[in-house]
């Protein structure tokens, strides 16, 4: 809880912390309006996959740019300027008249996506570096805490709110102007200029990243298809009303958020390899619950998956930042690029095998996939980061 109190005293980690809350305020009052976009066009869950992979492709286009900018203008104004683009981007999906206005849409917010969720962790790695301060996993506990208000005050919102497009463009005024707000604490920071390295080194490195790079593509492919499938998977599977689908992805958040919270001193008591795979053990275990079907069962999956999901992202980035031979803020980059084009990509794929079978298999196809990436974390990991 250290980087937490670190966090709400001082603005100087507040500042970069709230983009990684707004961030996901916008996604989660996005979500929300999803089984509104798919009824409006006629959607079926394979055409929904699609549009999803709009998203994620905008992030490919996005990730071989973003470390020219950077260095251009420096990692500071990139954040502000990737968070303002990124909340004003999102409302063109909840008006788009067609599909493939909407896959547009789509594409434009994934290429700010990207954008901001590279520059937004960039920025909290040089601040730590340059200040010895650790708070990137309460960084990412407030990416948690920005779905869990998202999500669940934008269930109440949408009561009052008549027109999406009004509830979504309020929460956009609001993101930008606290951002705006907050920005002067940190808009001036630049990375530190990278010494160039011969290619051996170059290749080790990468080599070393990749392990790391594919658990974080697995764990953010997990999250990123929670985010956007439970609330259909309540509404289609568990069968509850509209203003009940949010449920699943409030106790997600919520228990994700306390999870990153604590996750600082659980690295520092287990370490951070066990930390790893003791988050993925449990978020395996939480599938069980969440493809009974059952609505009490599957809102204490979905909480009991956001505890085990929670701790991973922030280690995975800890051990990125101490790769021998790679800058931290470098090393950190690459993994998150990685890592948010699973993000990206989690939905789409969840899309196609909902569309030939149904969400339960959707789900099961995610716990296997968490399988995958536990052994990736005994197997490689340890061998690669034997002392942490």
């Amino acid at each position: 809880m250290e980087s937490l109190r670190l966090i709400l005293s001082n603005r100087i980690y507040f500042a970069p912390a709230w983009v990684f809350a707004s961030l996901n305020i916008v996604t989660g009052t996005w979500v929300l309006y999803l089984p509104y976009v798919k009824t409006k066009l006629e959607l079926n869950d394979a055409q929904i996959g699609v549009a999803l992979f709009s998203l994620a492709l905008g992030l490919l286009i996005s990730i071989p740019f973003i470390p020219l900018v950077n260095r251009k203008i420096g990692v500071g104004n990139s954040t502000i300027i990737g968070i303002v683009l990124f909340a004003l981007s999102y409302n063109l999906p909840i008006i788009a008249p067609t599909y493939w206005l909407l896959c547009g849409s789509l594409l434009m917010t994934g290429i700010f996506s990207g954008y901001t969720d590279i520059a937004m962790n960039a920025l909290v790695s040089t601040i730590e570096e340059t200040n010895d301060k650790n708070f990137m996993s309460a960084a990412h506990g407030f990416f948690s805490l920005g779905g869990f208000i998202g999500a669940s005050i934008g269930s109440a919102l949408m009561t009052i709110f008549s027109s999406p497009s009004w509830h979504m463009l309020t929460i956009t005024f609001f993101i930008i102007a606290s951002n705006i707000w907050l920005a002067k604490h940190y808009q001036s920071i630049k990375e530190k200029v990278i010494p160039k390295t011969d290619q051996g080194n170059q290749f080790k490195s990468i080599r070393l990243l990749l392990g790391l790079s594919i658990i974080a593509f697995i764990i953010m492919f997990n999250e990123g298809a929670v985010e956007h499938w439970s609330n259909l998977f309540f509404f289609d599977i568990v069968k509850v009303t509209e203003s009940k689908a949010g449920f699943g992805f409030i106790a997600f958040s919520l228990c994700m958020t306390i999870g990153r919270f604590l996750g600082d001193g659980i690295s520092q008591k287990f370490g951070t390899v066990n930390t790893i795979g003791y988050g993925c053990l449990i978020a395996f275990g939480a599938y069980f619950f969440i493809i009974t079907s059952n609505l009490y069962l599957a809102i204490l999956g979905f909480g009991i998956l956001g505890l085990g999901l929670s701790v991973i992202i922030p280690e995975i980035f800890r051990l990125a930042g101490r790769t021998d031979g790679v800058v931290a803020s470098v090393g950190i980059s690459l993994v998150s690029g990685i890592g948010f084009a699973g993000f990206l990509l989690g939905p789409v794929l969840l899309g196609f095998i909902s569309n030939r079978t149904n969400l339960i298999w959707s789900f099961g196809f995610l716990s296997f996939s968490v399988v995958i990436a536990l052994g990736l974390t005994f197997i490689q990991l340890r061998r690669t980061y034997q002392s942490v």
